[in-house]
Formats: structure tokens, C-alpha cells, sequence
């Protein structure tokens, strides 16, 4: 659907990504896919996503099954700066699905987060694991 534009930065292998995708589609949208760690990030399209959501690169970095402790992110007093050279040059590091429309941008953990920055609900949406989202 094109009058309601929804761009997914996505991870094909995180269930919580294929759930908001499928909230997506189960609206009757058809999202344009961005899988981020094939494509990577720029830095102008990462500072605009971190101000749309209004967080900080800090607040979006993902820890677990990244090289984020190594990296020496999680130290206290590492600069935003510093966060963000790491996450245009390792992409994975920033947490996912991130989504957005013309309502704003979310962090779509859990992926029912999704339904924020939606204008209309799916009837019914049961997720990959069983758990239907009450909507």
C-alpha cells in the first residue's frame, strides 16, 4: 500500500523482525524489507532514525549476539560517538526491527510495538511462536 508507506529494517533470522513484519502484512500492508546487516547503514539514515525515535545510539545498541562486550560498548562513559562509529561498521549492532512509517519510528520490541506507528490494526494476529496479540 503506497498511501501509507512502512519501511522494516530487518533481520530475517530474529523471530521478533519476522513477527512485526507479519503484523505488517496481516494489516494489509505490503512493507518495503531493508535487511540491514546485507546493506548496512549510512550515518545520515542512522542519526535520523536515532532522532525520529528520540533515543540515543546507546539506547539501540543490541548486546546479545554481538560484538558489543568486545567492542568495549558496554564500559561506562563510551561516547554516542563512539557507539555509532562501531554500528555503521559492525551492523549488527543496532537492535531490530526498526520501523517506519508517516506516524514516527519505533523500535518494534516487542513486535506488537509495531501497532504505534500504525493506522490501522490487523483483525487477528497469532505470533511464530503461538501467542496471539491482543489488539
Amino acid at each position: 500500500m503506497t498511501d501509507f508507506p512502512i519501511t522494516i529494517f530487518h533481520n530475517p533470522a530474529c523471530g521478533t523482525s519476522r513477527n512485526t513484519i507479519g503484523i505488517v502484512e496481516a494489516a494489509g500492508y505490503a512493507p518495503t524489507v531493508v535487511e540491514y546487516l546485507k546493506t548496512g547503514w549510512t550515518r545520515p539514515q542512522l542519526e535520523t532514525l536515532i532522532n525520529q525515535m528520540g533515543v540515543t545510539p546507546r539506547d539501540l545498541l543490541r548486546e546479545k549476539g554481538t560484538p558489543a562486550a568486545e567492542l568495549g560498548l558496554l564500559e561506562l562513559g563510551v561516547s554516542d560517538e563512539s557507539v555509532l562509529e562501531a554500528m555503521l561498521a559492525h551492523p549488527i549492532l543496532v537492535n531490530r526491527p526498526i520501523v517506519v512509517t508517516p506516524l514516527g519510528a519505533v523500535l518494534s520490541r516487542p513486535s506488537e510495538k509495531v501497532l504505534e506507528v500504525m493506522d490501522r490494526k490487523p483483525a487477528r494476529f497469532v505470533k511464530e511462536d503461538g501467542e496471539v496479540i491482543k489488539l
